[in-house]
């Protein structure tokens, strides 16, 4: 079966799986496994996604959950932030 990449890792990756549809209907078919092999980019790009400060994390959970999260003030910085940014 061959996967066509739909976002930006998978268009980094080089993905090549092998259906065992084969094997389930006839047991004396070898098995086969799936297999995928990431580009040195692609690996990259997901060890960022474990700089993740998990106490920050937690404390904007609680402040969500207590309904204190969202403020005019901080709404405002984001404002600020935002038209800093595209302008």
């Amino acid at each position: 079966m061959q996967i066509r990449p739909t976002n930006l890792v998978a268009r980094l990756a080089n993905v090549d799986l092998q259906s065992s549809a084969a094997q389930s209907a006839n047991p004396s078919v070898p098995i086969l496994a799936d297999r995928a092999e990431f580009s040195a980019a692609a690996q990259q790009i997901q060890s960022l996604g474990q700089e993740i400060r998990a106490d920050r994390v937690a404390a904007i959970r609680a402040q969500i959950a207590s309904g204190i999260y969202d403020s005019p003030a901080k709404i405002s910085q984001a404002i600020d932030r935002l038209l800093d940014e595209i302008a």
